[in-house]
């Protein structure tokens, strides 16, 4: 039997790897401490499934067999029964910190917890855990059903048997992980943010409208989405979460947060979520 993958957070990347992990066949436990959001995450993960069944990618039984592998619950302590415990919060490094004390005190000894974070140190949040060769980094891109990537991430004292465990389970999700050091940001947002910053900074300095900035980026260098238009998915208020991991990890003046991306978040104006980042929805 498959090994028991317990996912916290139910938001829009632990939805998607609860979707992944239940249709390889693992059981899976979702824990979000909103009931709202968990029965919001089950809801989205449903609906995922049956688009994969319109389009044909899946049948009708292998949908529902995902769907009866799914747990959810509200507390944190249901992590104990898991072999692998993955978590997908939201990117803060004062929640992240917490939340793997209480996941050490709380998994069974031989769990190996991850983290979905897309730029705060494994090192550091390894060091929060008396299991620190147990602790790794597995970002998934978004959204994970459909995307390939897994950056898997060592840190400092991440065991060989941690990292090949992780390479296996990732590529049992059908994925390609691809294994990268704990620097700030990683490979992905290391380049990918700078350039997101960049169309800000085009934008604030009326170089182009959105529009006309993410076009010359996906017609110009063959990009699927522009870059402002990818900040809306990202959240902007992530983009600026890992602008400033990175600014402050790296102290490099080339890392700033543009102006404009802190005034739209303090604006409330994070992207889709929230109904208006650089484009309206």
């Amino acid at each position: 039997m498959s090994e028991r993958i317990a996912v916290i957070g139910a938001g829009q990347m632990g939805s998607g790897i609860a979707h992944v992990a239940a249709l390889a066949g693992h059981p899976v436990t979702v824990i979000d401490v909103a009931p709202a959001v968990v029965d919001k995450g089950r809801a989205t993960i449903a609906a995922n499934l049956d688009r994969q069944v319109k389009k044909g990618a899946i049948d009708g039984a292998a949908r529902d067999a995902a769907l009866a592998r799914i747990e959810t619950a509200t507390a944190i302590e249901a992590v104990a029964p898991a072999a692998v415990v993955i978590e997908a919060a939201t990117e803060r490094v004062d929640l992240k910190y917490r939340l793997f004390e209480d996941l050490d005190r709380l998994a069974a000894p031989g769990a190996i917890l991850a983290t979905n974070t897309s730029s705060i140190s494994i090192t550091a949040i390894a060091a929060r855990t008396r299991r620190p060769d147990a602790v790794i980094g597995m970002h998934f891109m978004n959204p994970v059903p459909v995307m390939q990537l897994v950056e898997v991430i060592r840190g400092l004292a991440t065991s060989d048997a941690t990292t090949q465990r992780v390479l296996a389970l990732a590529r049992g999700l059908g994925k390609t992980p691809v294994e990268v050091n704990d620097a700030p940001g990683f490979v992905a947002n290391r380049v990918l943010m700078p350039m997101i910053n960049e169309a800000v900074f085009c934008l604030m300095e009326g170089v182009g409208t959105p529009e006309a900035i993410d076009t010359v980026m996906k017609l110009g260098m063959n990009h699927p989405m522009g870059p402002l238009a990818l900040a809306d998915l990202i959240g902007l208020d992530t983009c600026l979460a890992i602008l400033e991991v990175l600014h402050e990890g790296l102290g490099d003046d080339k890392y700033r947060p543009c102006p404009l991306l802190r005034k739209y978040v303090a604006a409330g104006w994070l992207g889709r979520k929230s109904g208006r980042g650089f484009y309206p929805y």
